[in-house]
């Protein structure tokens, strides 16, 4: 078993990593052969009914057409890279937000093809839906992600395949504060975990939690763990969705806590990748 702790590159104490998800365009809805509408909505309107729900589809598309283009001025404007986790589907019909995201130096992994529950899958599927995401990501955006994080649950298999598959690092694991090595069947990975807490999308379902409130917590997980990066070194994450975040007032806290961390030393803001790469380097795997 691996100690989890860490040293950054130059002695940071905490790494941060900026995750935006880029979903939109790869949600349910008939036009796409599902059965039903998307039942991920800020206005909370669902209906089992094979019908569209136009309403929603316009705040996905909102994403692509403002929330993308305001993200990615914002992270320019304060000189940050960051982890782009895409659903193949959503950029095979946004190309000039997949050229934008590889123009200005960001990361993208995938977020799997589509929503579609991986966790239903025999082995052979998820292999192909695997192959399938990477070749979409890397046809948009001349990138082949070697990082994923799971739309839906993943399976005993995933973290083998992906392995396998020639990824670099799995995302689906919320428990630690540093990266760590694990191996199922044999073959190495990097886990670098995630967090859910710092996450946007509790903006969306429940109304009375403010952009300020998001603001709040994540201000204050950032600097507990970079206080506490002064002994044992940190990672963070801080996931936000083109829709959500993208609207002005959610957009105006976003930029306010990349600024309170732009004034800070001792921050290593870095795509997921280049951590687990540096983690692979300065902590190499041996099998047990």
């Amino acid at each position: 078993m691996y100690a989890r702790t860490v040293t950054w590159p130059k002695g940071e104490r905490i790494a941060l990593s900026i995750v935006v998800n880029v979903e939109e365009g790869s949600e349910r809805s008939i036009v796409r052969g599902d059965n039903g509408m998307e039942a991920v909505d800020e206005l909370g309107m669902f209906v089992k009914d094979p019908i569209r729900n136009y309403a929603n589809e316009s705040n996905y598309q909102f994403g692509i057409n403002v929330g993308g283009p305001r993200v990615l001025a914002m992270l320019q404007r304060h000189g940050m890279a960051s982890t782009w986790t895409v659903c193949g589907q959503a950029l095979e019909a946004a190309p000039d937000l997949a050229r934008a995201i590889t123009a200005a130096g960001h990361e993208a992994c995938s977020h799997g093809y589509r929503w579609r529950f991986q966790h239903k899958m025999d082995e052979a599927q998820e292999r192909a839906f695997i192959r399938q995401s990477a070749d979409s990501i890397e046809a948009t955006t001349g990138q082949r992600p070697k990082g994923w994080l799971s739309r839906y649950f993943s399976t005993d298999n995933t973290r083998r395949l992906l392995a396998e598959e020639g990824f670099a690092y799995h995302m689906d694991d919320f428990s630690d504060e540093a990266p760590f090595w694990d191996a199922p069947g044999g073959q190495p990975i990097v886990v670098v975990p995630y967090q859910l807490d710092t996450n946007d999308m509790k903006m969306w379902p429940h109304p009375g939690y403010t952009a300020r409130d998001w603001l709040d917590y994540a201000v204050d997980s950032f600097d507990l763990l970079h206080a506490e990066g002064a002994a044992t070194p940190r990672l963070m994450s801080l996931g936000v969705h083109l829709r959500i975040i993208g609207r002005p007032g959610r957009a105006a806290a976003f930029e306010r806590f990349l600024q309170h961390v732009g004034s800070k030393d001792g921050v290593w803001i870095a795509t997921r990748l280049a951590i687990a790469e540096h983690f692979a380097r300065s902590q190499p795997y041996t099998a047990a």
